[in-house]
């Protein structure tokens, strides 16, 4: 029977161990501030800079086709170097970009943002494959934690970038939040040195017969991921512009935007209980439901968009942890679970790009922002009809990487 002092560095271990684990839920709190701190804060920058509202949209986008581009790479580095190193180099490369965007004139502002949004995708891609790793038997919990982490610094950001930009202009309200990627990058590298000394399965599982290109369950996951990223996109972009149009103060839509974000972080952490081992149809459908009122109250009855924020924002929120715990759930491995999220982020990625640009053109075209919110519902109403398929598990297609 052991004695007490190594009782007492046994549980010292895994005290350590636990803290080490839970550190990744520090990353996913960097993953959204520097994407949601721009809506509020595009009527100053485009009057400030100069931009119509398509040039804006096209700079809501940047770091989503960022995401396309990088997420199918990102398996390379991390297979090389390790999955915490690649996760490091991302924190200090996006605290590098916030700068960039904020404080270097002319092409920095879009440079920074290309910047942002590959090393975000990093993030993206691996966080999941972290989660499936480090809590196997209990992904969509900890997908939920994840994503409330992710989605409460996300709605903070949008909350604070107006009264920041108040005390310090447009451009120090941006650059805040390379504080918390360095602060976080800082407290992460313990974490590579222990993952070091107490190695763990990386992505480096041996390839599988067949692509994960090649895999239906993996083409759905990914439309069922683009058009919850479309979607969200679309509103946290344009939602504070469209609230201007009908009248809404900044620091009032600012306030909607926080709601429509908080709204997911409860969602997001309720639905999992509707998620079950054997099928996730109950939860996929009931999450597609909210987004879909939210969106056609903003179209019948805008002057009760406090109430349609909320509803869309619970929709979203449970929607985006759906899809993120489908990557631990269908991928066999943390490396599967890479490979499926780094192919349906990319495609779903480049989907969402072209939302808040095709939402802002036809804003300009239009005049209003009707046309836009009707594209908004006919995406919230695909992804409500592709959760009956996606929710099942198909345990003769199993996802390879």
């Amino acid at each position: 029977m052991p004695d007490a002092p190594a009782r007492r560095t046994s549980r010292a271990s895994l005290t350590v161990a636990s803290v080490m684990t839970a550190l990744i839920f520090l990353v996913a709190l960097n993953l959204r501030p520097a994407l949601t701190s721009v809506g509020p804060l595009l009527p100053q920058m485009g009057a400030d800079l100069g931009l119509a509202e398509g040039t804006q949209g096209l700079l809501t986008a940047l770091p989503l086709l960022a995401f396309a581009v990088v997420s199918p790479l990102v398996h390379l580095p991390a297979r090389r170097w390790g999955m915490e190193p690649t996760v490091l180099v991302a924190l200090a490369v996006l605290a590098g970009g916030i700068a960039m965007r904020s404080w270097v004139e002319g092409a920095g502002l879009w440079i920074g943002t290309a910047v942002i949004g590959s090393a975000i995708a990093v993030g993206n891609v691996l966080v999941p494959a972290v989660v499936k790793r480090d809590y196997a038997g209990h992904v969509s919990r900890a997908t939920s934690v994840y994503s409330a982490s992710m989605t409460v610094s996300a709605a903070l950001a949008s909350a604070i970038a107006v009264p920041l930009a108040g005390a310090d202009g447009w451009r120090g309200s941006l650059a805040f939040w390379a504080i918390p990627a360095v602060l976080v990058a800082l407290v992460w590298i313990p974490r590579v040195r222990h993952a070091h000394r107490m190695p763990a399965p990386e992505v480096t599982a041996a390839e599988p017969a067949r692509s994960v290109w090649r895999q239906p369950t993996a083409w759905l996951i990914t439309a069922y991921m683009g058009l919850q990223s479309t979607t969200f996109y679309i509103l946290v972009s344009w939602l504070p512009t469209i609230d201007a149009s009908e009248g809404v103060s900044a620091s009032q839509a600012g306030v909607h935007l926080f709601l429509f974000q908080l709204a997911g972080v409860v969602s997001g952490l309720a639905i999992p209980r509707l998620m079950r081992a054997d099928t996730q149809v109950l939860a996929a459908t009931v999450a597609g439901v909210p987004t879909i009122v939210g969106v056609a109250g903003l179209l019948a009855l805008p002057h009760l968009s406090g109430l349609w924020v909320v509803c869309a924002g619970a929709g979203t929120g449970a929607a985006l942890v759906i899809a993120l715990s489908l990557f631990g759930l269908r991928g066999r491995t943390a490396g599967e679970a890479a490979r499926l999220s780094g192919m349906a982020q990319s495609v779903g990625y480049l989907l969402a790009a072209a939302g808040p640009v095709t939402a802002g053109w036809l804003a300009h075209v239009t005049g209003a922002w009707h046309a836009s919110l009707v594209l908004v519902l006919a995406l919230a109403t695909a992804q409500f009809t592709i959760a009956f398929w996606v929710g099942r598990v198909r345990t003769a297609d199993a996802v390879a990487a």
